[in-house]
Protein backbone atom coordinates (compact mmCIF):
# COMPACT_ATOMS: atom_id res chain seq x y z
CA UNK A 1 0.00 0.00 0.00
CA UNK A 2 1.15 3.42 -1.01
CA UNK A 3 2.44 5.49 2.29
CA UNK A 4 1.65 9.32 2.63
CA UNK A 5 4.91 10.46 3.62
CA UNK A 6 3.81 13.86 5.96
CA UNK A 7 2.16 10.64 8.16
CA UNK A 8 5.29 8.91 8.54
CA UNK A 9 6.98 11.96 9.30
CA UNK A 10 4.34 12.88 11.75
CA UNK A 11 4.34 9.74 13.28
CA UNK A 12 8.09 10.32 14.26
CA UNK A 13 7.29 13.15 16.76
CA UNK A 14 6.92 11.08 19.80
CA UNK A 15 10.79 10.42 19.05
CA UNK A 16 13.90 11.77 19.63
CA UNK A 17 14.90 12.47 16.30
CA UNK A 18 18.34 13.91 14.36
CA UNK A 19 19.72 14.77 11.38
CA UNK A 20 23.81 15.64 10.61
CA UNK A 21 24.17 19.10 8.85
CA UNK A 22 26.75 19.99 6.33
CA UNK A 23 26.90 23.37 7.42
CA UNK A 24 29.80 25.39 9.50
CA UNK A 25 27.85 26.04 12.91
CA UNK A 26 29.01 28.64 15.27
CA UNK A 27 28.11 30.08 18.61
CA UNK A 28 28.72 33.05 20.82
CA UNK A 29 27.80 34.21 24.33
CA UNK A 30 28.16 38.10 23.85
CA UNK A 31 31.72 38.23 22.21
CA UNK A 32 32.86 35.43 23.15
CA UNK A 33 33.08 32.05 21.03
CA UNK A 34 31.05 28.87 22.26
CA UNK A 35 31.39 26.26 19.51
CA UNK A 36 32.65 25.80 15.94
CA UNK A 37 32.06 23.06 14.51
CA UNK A 38 31.02 21.32 11.00
CA UNK A 39 29.91 18.21 13.05
CA UNK A 40 26.24 19.43 13.77
CA UNK A 41 23.46 18.07 14.17
CA UNK A 42 19.51 19.08 14.00
CA UNK A 43 17.74 17.09 16.99
CA UNK A 44 14.08 17.49 17.66
CA UNK A 45 13.23 16.15 21.30
CA UNK A 46 10.06 14.00 21.20
CA UNK A 47 6.95 16.08 20.50
CA UNK A 48 9.34 19.45 19.36
CA UNK A 49 7.73 21.09 16.16
CA UNK A 50 11.12 22.91 15.40
CA UNK A 51 14.76 21.88 15.81
CA UNK A 52 18.12 22.90 16.97
CA UNK A 53 21.67 22.39 17.25
CA UNK A 54 23.28 19.41 18.63
CA UNK A 55 27.29 19.82 18.79
CA UNK A 56 29.93 17.54 19.50
CA UNK A 57 31.33 18.33 22.83
CA UNK A 58 34.87 18.55 21.32
CA UNK A 59 34.41 20.92 19.09
CA UNK A 60 33.04 23.28 22.44
CA UNK A 61 35.26 26.47 23.21
CA UNK A 62 33.78 26.32 26.29
CA UNK A 63 33.35 24.83 29.36
CA UNK A 64 30.66 22.61 30.71
CA UNK A 65 29.60 22.61 34.69
CA UNK A 66 27.11 21.10 37.26
CA UNK A 67 23.88 23.67 37.20
CA UNK A 68 24.69 26.08 40.00
CA UNK A 69 20.81 27.09 40.98
CA UNK A 70 18.03 24.60 40.39
CA UNK A 71 15.63 24.10 37.36
CA UNK A 72 12.87 27.00 37.17
CA UNK A 73 9.46 25.72 36.13
CA UNK A 74 8.76 25.23 32.27
CA UNK A 75 5.54 25.80 31.21
CA UNK A 76 4.59 24.06 28.14
CA UNK A 77 2.56 25.37 25.17
CA UNK A 78 1.31 22.14 23.72
CA UNK A 79 -0.55 22.46 19.71
CA UNK A 80 -2.40 20.63 17.75
CA UNK A 81 -0.69 20.77 14.30
CA UNK A 82 -2.97 18.84 11.99
CA UNK A 83 -6.90 18.45 12.00
CA UNK A 84 -8.42 15.77 14.51
CA UNK A 85 -4.99 15.63 16.24
CA UNK A 86 -4.82 15.99 19.84
CA UNK A 87 -2.93 18.96 21.05
CA UNK A 88 0.02 17.31 22.54
CA UNK A 89 2.88 18.59 20.05
CA UNK A 90 5.01 21.68 21.54
CA UNK A 91 5.38 25.09 20.13
CA UNK A 92 8.40 26.87 20.01
CA UNK A 93 7.54 28.68 22.71
CA UNK A 94 8.09 26.48 25.13
CA UNK A 95 11.59 27.37 26.10
CA UNK A 96 14.40 25.00 26.28
CA UNK A 97 14.35 23.51 29.53
CA UNK A 98 11.29 21.64 29.12
CA UNK A 99 13.14 18.28 27.90
CA UNK A 100 11.18 15.60 26.64
CA UNK A 101 14.02 13.09 26.94
CA UNK A 102 16.09 11.48 29.00
CA UNK A 103 19.50 13.37 30.02
CA UNK A 104 21.44 16.33 32.24
CA UNK A 105 21.12 19.63 32.27
CA UNK A 106 24.51 21.55 32.74
CA UNK A 107 25.91 25.42 32.94
CA UNK A 108 27.59 26.74 29.81
CA UNK A 109 30.55 28.71 30.94
CA UNK A 110 33.13 31.06 29.59
CA UNK A 111 35.59 33.62 30.93
CA UNK A 112 33.10 36.45 30.83
CA UNK A 113 29.70 34.83 31.52
CA UNK A 114 27.71 31.91 32.15
CA UNK A 115 24.76 30.32 30.47
CA UNK A 116 22.50 28.55 32.97
CA UNK A 117 21.13 25.38 31.99
CA UNK A 118 21.75 26.21 28.08
CA UNK A 119 23.04 22.73 27.19
CA UNK A 120 21.61 19.28 27.45
CA UNK A 121 23.99 16.08 27.12
CA UNK A 122 20.99 13.14 26.14
CA UNK A 123 21.15 9.77 27.02
CA UNK A 124 20.61 7.78 24.01
CA UNK A 125 23.77 6.19 22.35
CA UNK A 126 22.84 7.59 19.11
CA UNK A 127 23.63 11.02 20.29
CA UNK A 128 26.81 10.07 22.28
CA UNK A 129 29.39 12.64 22.49
CA UNK A 130 26.91 14.89 21.69
CA UNK A 131 25.39 17.74 23.77
CA UNK A 132 22.34 19.89 22.82
CA UNK A 133 22.53 23.86 23.23
CA UNK A 134 19.80 26.19 24.12
CA UNK A 135 19.16 28.37 20.88
CA UNK A 136 17.88 31.31 22.73
CA UNK A 137 21.22 31.46 24.90
CA UNK A 138 23.57 32.21 22.19
CA UNK A 139 24.01 34.00 18.50
CA UNK A 140 24.22 31.31 16.09
CA UNK A 141 26.16 31.82 12.09
CA UNK A 142 25.29 28.83 9.43
CA UNK A 143 28.16 29.53 7.43
CA UNK A 144 28.93 33.25 7.03
CA UNK A 145 25.31 34.04 7.49
CA UNK A 146 23.35 34.79 11.18
CA UNK A 147 20.13 32.94 11.88
CA UNK A 148 17.13 33.43 13.95
CA UNK A 149 14.46 31.67 15.50
CA UNK A 150 15.84 28.33 14.97
CA UNK A 151 17.76 26.11 12.26
CA UNK A 152 15.88 25.69 9.17
CA UNK A 153 14.58 22.04 9.00
CA UNK A 154 15.92 20.13 5.74
CA UNK A 155 12.55 18.56 5.39
CA UNK A 156 10.30 21.53 5.68
CA UNK A 157 10.02 23.93 2.07
CA UNK A 158 8.90 26.97 1.77
CA UNK A 159 7.49 27.53 -2.02
CA UNK A 160 6.40 31.14 -3.54
CA UNK A 161 4.50 31.42 -6.03
CA UNK A 162 2.48 34.18 -7.94
CA UNK A 163 -1.27 33.93 -8.84
CA UNK A 164 -4.18 35.67 -10.51
CA UNK A 165 -7.18 34.00 -8.50
CA UNK A 166 -9.49 36.05 -6.86
CA UNK A 167 -8.62 36.11 -3.05
CA UNK A 168 -11.09 38.13 -0.50
CA UNK A 169 -10.48 38.48 3.07
CA UNK A 170 -13.54 38.98 6.05
CA UNK A 171 -14.01 39.01 9.72
CA UNK A 172 -17.15 39.41 11.04
CA UNK A 173 -18.84 40.44 7.43
CA UNK A 174 -16.62 43.39 6.91
CA UNK A 175 -13.92 42.76 3.88
CA UNK A 176 -10.73 43.44 4.87
CA UNK A 177 -8.62 42.34 1.59
CA UNK A 178 -9.77 41.59 -1.94
CA UNK A 179 -7.09 40.91 -4.75
CA UNK A 180 -6.42 39.30 -7.80
CA UNK A 181 -2.72 39.65 -7.37
CA UNK A 182 -1.53 37.40 -4.47
CA UNK A 183 1.54 35.57 -3.75
CA UNK A 184 0.80 31.89 -2.44
CA UNK A 185 3.19 30.65 0.09
CA UNK A 186 3.41 27.26 0.47
CA UNK A 187 4.92 25.74 3.36
CA UNK A 188 5.69 21.98 4.84
CA UNK A 189 2.80 20.91 6.54
CA UNK A 190 0.73 24.48 7.33
CA UNK A 191 -2.24 25.92 5.77
CA UNK A 192 -1.18 28.18 2.14
CA UNK A 193 -0.82 31.72 2.95
CA UNK A 194 -1.76 34.80 0.53
CA UNK A 195 0.21 37.50 0.65
CA UNK A 196 -1.31 40.75 -0.86
CA UNK A 197 -0.35 43.93 -1.84
CA UNK A 198 -1.08 46.75 0.80
CA UNK A 199 -3.18 48.59 -2.33
CA UNK A 200 -5.49 45.91 -1.84
CA UNK A 201 -5.63 45.57 2.01
CA UNK A 202 -8.31 47.91 3.56
CA UNK A 203 -5.32 49.46 5.77
CA UNK A 204 -7.79 52.03 7.34
CA UNK A 205 -9.58 48.94 9.22
CA UNK A 206 -6.42 47.76 10.81
CA UNK A 207 -3.99 49.23 12.93
CA UNK A 208 -0.36 48.65 13.38
CA UNK A 209 0.62 46.30 16.57
CA UNK A 210 3.27 46.07 18.79
CA UNK A 211 3.76 42.28 18.69
CA UNK A 212 6.89 40.74 16.77
CA UNK A 213 8.10 37.31 15.77
CA UNK A 214 10.87 36.03 13.75
CA UNK A 215 11.01 32.66 10.97
CA UNK A 216 14.11 31.23 9.74
CA UNK A 217 12.92 31.35 6.66
CA UNK A 218 10.99 34.79 6.29
CA UNK A 219 12.51 37.22 8.65
CA UNK A 220 10.81 39.31 11.11
CA UNK A 221 6.80 39.54 10.99
CA UNK A 222 5.52 43.10 12.20
CA UNK A 223 1.78 42.99 12.92
CA UNK A 224 -1.96 44.54 12.50
CA UNK A 225 -4.84 44.25 14.32
CA UNK A 226 -8.71 45.27 12.97
CA UNK A 227 -10.08 46.20 16.48
CA UNK A 228 -13.31 46.27 14.69
CA UNK A 229 -13.53 42.30 16.12
CA UNK A 230 -12.71 40.67 19.00
CA UNK A 231 -11.44 38.22 16.42
CA UNK A 232 -9.35 40.38 15.00
CA UNK A 233 -5.87 40.77 17.51
CA UNK A 234 -3.09 40.34 15.41
CA UNK A 235 -4.81 38.93 12.67
CA UNK A 236 -2.13 40.12 9.75
CA UNK A 237 1.34 40.23 9.27
CA UNK A 238 4.03 41.36 6.73
CA UNK A 239 8.10 40.45 6.70
CA UNK A 240 10.96 42.33 6.87
CA UNK A 241 12.92 42.21 4.29
CA UNK A 242 16.29 40.43 5.83
CA UNK A 243 16.01 36.89 3.64
CA UNK A 244 16.68 37.19 0.01
CA UNK A 245 14.62 33.61 -0.63
CA UNK A 246 11.25 35.40 0.62
CA UNK A 247 11.72 38.80 -1.46
CA UNK A 248 8.61 37.52 -3.61
CA UNK A 249 6.68 37.87 0.03
CA UNK A 250 8.66 41.18 0.94
CA UNK A 251 6.10 44.59 1.77
CA UNK A 252 2.73 41.91 1.22
CA UNK A 253 0.38 41.20 3.80
CA UNK A 254 -1.31 37.66 5.04
CA UNK A 255 -4.05 37.20 7.34
CA UNK A 256 -4.61 34.27 9.65
CA UNK A 257 -7.02 31.99 7.34
CA UNK A 258 -7.66 29.68 10.49
CA UNK A 259 -8.98 33.01 12.08
CA UNK A 260 -10.73 34.69 9.23
CA UNK A 261 -13.17 33.96 6.20
CA UNK A 262 -11.25 33.66 3.34
CA UNK A 263 -12.65 33.16 -0.54
CA UNK A 264 -10.87 31.96 -3.39
CA UNK A 265 -12.53 32.11 -6.77
CA UNK A 266 -15.52 33.04 -4.71
CA UNK A 267 -15.20 29.95 -2.64
CA UNK A 268 -15.59 30.24 1.14
CA UNK A 269 -12.77 28.03 2.26
CA UNK A 270 -12.23 26.16 5.49
CA UNK A 271 -10.44 27.21 8.16
CA UNK A 272 -7.45 24.97 8.83
CA UNK A 273 -6.12 23.83 11.94
CA UNK A 274 -2.49 24.72 12.76
CA UNK A 275 -0.28 26.04 15.45
CA UNK A 276 -1.95 29.55 15.04
CA UNK A 277 -5.74 28.92 14.92
CA UNK A 278 -5.72 30.26 18.33
CA UNK A 279 -5.27 34.04 18.81
CA UNK A 280 -1.24 35.15 19.02
CA UNK A 281 -0.39 31.29 18.90
CA UNK A 282 2.47 29.98 18.90
CA UNK A 283 3.94 31.70 21.87
CA UNK A 284 7.45 31.28 20.58
CA UNK A 285 9.70 32.97 17.83
CA UNK A 286 8.02 30.86 15.03
CA UNK A 287 6.22 33.46 12.70
CA UNK A 288 3.50 32.00 10.75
Amino acid sequence: MATRLSRVLLGTFPQLRYEPTAKRVRASLGRTAVVDTRQACLIWEPRRITPIFAVPEQDLLAKLAPPVLPAAPVHEHPVAIRQGAAPTSLDPGTAFGKHTCAGEELDVVTPAATARRAAFRPEDPGLAGYVVLDFDAFNWLEDDEEIIGHPRDPFHRVDIRASSVDVEVALDGVTLARTNGAQLLYETLLPVRYYIPPADVRLDLLEESPKRTVCPYKGQASYWSHPGSPQGRNIAWSYDRRFLDAAQIHGLISFFNERVDLRVDGVLQSRPVSPWSRPDGPNGPDGP
